[in-house]
């Protein structure tokens, strides 16, 4: 297929009425709130999550939504949810406030546990990256642009490794031990991380310490899709509604699924 899914695209035109309303705060004086968990908020998160909601709504089939910048609902409701929307209205929110332009829009279609459909919006530079489940990744640069099929490389030599703009961690030397000692660290915000390895720009992103499920679930879709996987530390896939906590476990994304990287991480915790 040489253009998304229309389903995809109806998506991905959420997320950039989303990026409008994002862009128009992002570009003169707002105030930053502190959430429950320290973490930043800014009315553009909130912005984005009026205009997101409503347009999953008018979508032809109605179903939940669980966002980051909604209250959300109790487990007792939620375990009964097989498919729903999953929602980071603005990822990077840290980015934003220091307006470097490394945040996104993710929206993202889980579906008995999986995400089958993957939308990430960067804002400031325009591009859109979106996926299905068995039909493939794309990049479209701008909007109405054409759309572009996107697709991981072959592990680099030396491996580039995508790291976290503002969330540091001493992951040196499991790096080290999963593509050797000569990889080239590039830092970068969001769920952008992800997309760069989509795109075959990097080859692995390691994450260690805590994420919800709305910050990798529609970036995961993506690099599954252009043809590489995001794994626990055990080696399994992601996988998504798991019960009432919406925390993830630690997890590695990466390019190249040829590398048995299950044993790779068995190797590094002995």
């Amino acid at each position: 297929m040489s253009v998304p899914p229309e389903l995809v695209r109806q998506v991905g035109a959420i997320a950039r009425a989303a990026a409008t309303a994002i862009l128009e705060i992002y570009h003169g004086d707002f105030a930053v709130q502190t959430k429950g968990d320290d973490s930043p908020l800014t009315a553009a998160d909130l912005a984005a999550q009026r205009v997101i909601v409503a347009g999953l709504a008018a979508l032809e089939e109605p179903l939940p939504v669980l966002s980051e910048e909604a209250k959300a609902l109790p487990w007792a409701e939620r375990r009964h949810w097989s498919r729903y929307w999953l929602v980071d209205p603005l990822d990077g929110t840290r980015e934003f406030v220091k307006r470097n332009g490394e945040f996104t829009v993710n929206i993202a279609l889980i579906d008995d546990h999986r995400s089958v459909l993957g939308v990430v919006l960067a804002p400031v530079t325009g591009e859109l990256y979106v996926a299905a489940h068995g039909q493939g990744a794309w990049l479209q640069a701008h909007d109405g642009g054409a759309w572009q099929r996107i697709r991981t490389r072959p592990l680099g030599n030396p491996p580039r490794a995508a790291g976290s703009r503002s969330h540091g961690g001493a992951q040196g030397s499991l790096l080290e031990r999963l593509v050797g000692s000569d990889y080239q660290l590039v830092p970068l915000g969001s769920s952008l991380k992800f997309c760069l390895i989509a795109r075959g720009e990097a080859d692995i992103y390691l994450r260690l310490g805590l994420t919800s499920e709305w910050d990798t679930a529609a970036a995961q879709c993506v690099l599954e899709e252009a043809g590489g996987a995001v794994l626990d530390f055990a080696g399994r896939p992601f996988r998504y509604h798991r019960g009432e906590s919406l925390l993830n476990p630690e997890f590695v994304a990466i390019g190249d699924a040829t590398i048995d990287w299950a044993a790779r991480l068995t190797r590094s915790e002995e």
